[in-house]
């Protein structure tokens, strides 16, 4: 038995082991959580440079990226991230048109370094830690679960960063709050008060109030 089918067989035995480790993480990980098997971390790169794992950003990894839809990998790779914007309008069912890319809130502390991907697209939003603590709900989310703000501050964010959003995609998402039953005026005024966007709810969509 020559050596070169030694070390294969090893190669091979090594590749499988993380694989089922992967696996049976959710299929992605973090490079600490690799640590967890021993291995030399020269061996990780090594399997990403042959193409056996995807390396989808820095320090996150998995077996085939066509095993996620984008929205699976958002809610794995940023769980403390808030959905926002259009991405928020979408996903409440006030817009139809998926947006170009995932708006996401996050802590204006979070290192830039996690947004550099090129798939799924990510536009963060960086927000002081306070205004992240309050009107946050939790929704089924590709497969999980993942943040937004609840409708009230959302209609509230869209107001303050309107310049951040698709003018067609801002006005369908603020006709469709008006006409759900289950809006929350009260909220959204004292929401609005917190954001300072009063006078912005009250001249947009006030009067339908």
């Amino acid at each position: 038995m020559s050596d070169s089918y030694v070390i294969n067989e090893k190669r091979e035995f090594i590749l499988d082991r993380v694989k089922e480790f992967i696996y049976q993480n959710g299929g992605v990980v973090k490079k600490a959580q690799l640590k967890e098997l021993g291995i030399d971390y020269r061996r990780i790169l090594d399997f990403v440079d042959k193409g056996d794992l995807i390396r989808i950003k820095n320090g996150y990894y998995t077996v085939r990226i066509s095993d996620f839809s984008e929205d699976e990998l958002i809610a794995k790779l940023f769980p403390d991230a808030v959905l926002n914007l259009e991405s928020g309008l979408f996903a409440y069912g006030y817009i139809d048109v998926k947006p170009y890319g995932y708006k996401l809130t996050v802590d204006k502390n979070t290192s830039k370094s996690r947004f550099h991907l090129d798939f799924p697209k990510v536009i963060p939003l960086y927000a002081e830690p306070e205004t992240m603590q309050y009107g946050v709900e939790e929704i089924t989310f590709g497969g999980g679960t993942m943040k937004i703000f609840d409708k009230e501050r959302l209609i509230c964010e869209c107001l303050k960063y309107e310049d951040k959003m698709e003018r067609e995609l801002f006005q369908k998402g603020l006709l469709a709050y008006i006409a759900d039953p289950r809006k929350n005026v009260s909220r959204l005024m004292k929401y609005a008060r917190e954001r300072k966007v009063l006078k912005k709810v009250q001249s947009a969509i006030g009067i339908w109030l």
